[in-house]
């Protein structure tokens, strides 16, 4: 394992940092705030890492780490259940929220109130497959066709330009785009994944890095999770001092927003599970059969092949 700073002061022996990338799932928001944490309270620094925070590619964070170019990356357990399935070699290590706080949200005048709303309306999502798939398994449920919907890529469009101008509605987690509406005063109708079924109560967003990696630098990865805990577990304890500090890192970011959202999230992170990042067999299990019970996944995939625990710090 990398040496730690007091190992590093008491030797006398100059610092040599192991650099790293962390590549992000969508713009910066407080998803990531521990993340931003970690690196500027030297969380990372102090177990040997050098940790730049990287934007994503269009061909998102799943590529850039099964191919190296990254060595984590910012993920969502569907999108490591269809990697897994293509034989992409990456693994969920953490958990960044306990539970599912996503939805599709709509302005509250178009009427969109539950999935089967979604026929004859237009979605702004991404461009990936996993959405569309979630979507139909939802439809199905209530009878309704998923070609009925028109799927438009609008990439990182802000959300309230494209839902009045492009798009009917939108994924969106409750905690950046919710909350950022509430003080718009802009009225939303919400259908939550997990008003449906508590199999899509998954983890959405982990962390991840690849099956090379976890065989190849045990240690780079156990010092990542262990830096990344702290700066979520810093976050869980001060939400306030956590968001200043995501918005010191990047003042673009709307104050307000940031520190509205960082409140409601911070308790979210762990929640009830026994330590922040800890992930269930289960959990991985139910999202896979739900969706292969609607033929959007093939039955019997390796569960245990997509995430671990052993990386996370100590309960």
């Amino acid at each position: 394992m990398p040496q730690n700073s007091g190992e590093r002061q008491q030797s006398g022996e100059p610092q040599t940092l192991q650099k790293v990338k962390v590549v992000l799932d969508w713009t910066p928001n407080t998803n990531h705030t521990g993340l931003y944490v970690a690196k500027a309270k030297g969380y990372w620094e102090e177990r040997g890492l050098d940790v730049e925070i990287v934007m994503p590619p269009e061909t998102g964070a799943e590529a850039m780490v099964a191919s190296g170019a990254a060595e984590f990356g910012v993920s969502y357990q569907e999108s490591v259940t269809l990697a897994r399935e293509q034989e992409v070699p990456v693994v969920s290590v953490a958990a960044v929220i306990q539970h599912n706080t996503s939805g599709f949200a709509s302005p509250a005048d178009k009427n969109i109130r539950e999935p089967k709303d979604f026929e004859g309306k237009r979605y702004g999502g991404w461009g990936s497959p996993v959405e569309q798939a979630v979507i139909e398994s939802l439809m199905q449920e209530q009878g309704a066709d998923v070609g009925k919907v028109e799927f438009i890529n609008i990439g990182n469009a802000d959300f309230f330009t494209a839902v009045r101008r492009d798009i009917d509605f939108a994924w969106i987690y409750y905690g950046w785009t919710g909350i950022e509406a509430e003080l718009r005063d802009f009225p939303l109708n919400v259908v939550y994944l997990t008003d449906y079924t508590e199999k899509l109560d998954y983890y959405t967003p982990v962390l991840i890095t690849s099956e090379n990696m976890i065989r190849e630098k045990p240690d780079i990865v156990r010092a990542f999770v262990e830096g990344a805990a702290a700066g979520y577990g810093f976050a869980i304890g001060n939400p306030d001092e956590a968001a200043d500090l995501l918005l010191a890192a990047v003042p673009e970011l709307d104050a307000e927003l940031v520190k509205a959202s960082q409140r409601w999230l911070s308790p979210r992170y762990q929640d009830d599970a026994v330590r922040w990042g800890e992930q269930k067999r289960e959990v991985w299990v139910n999202y896979g059969e739900w969706m292969a019970e609607h033929g959007l996944l093939k039955p019997g995939l390796d569960y245990d092949a997509m995430f671990t625990n052993e990386f996370l710090p100590g309960k």
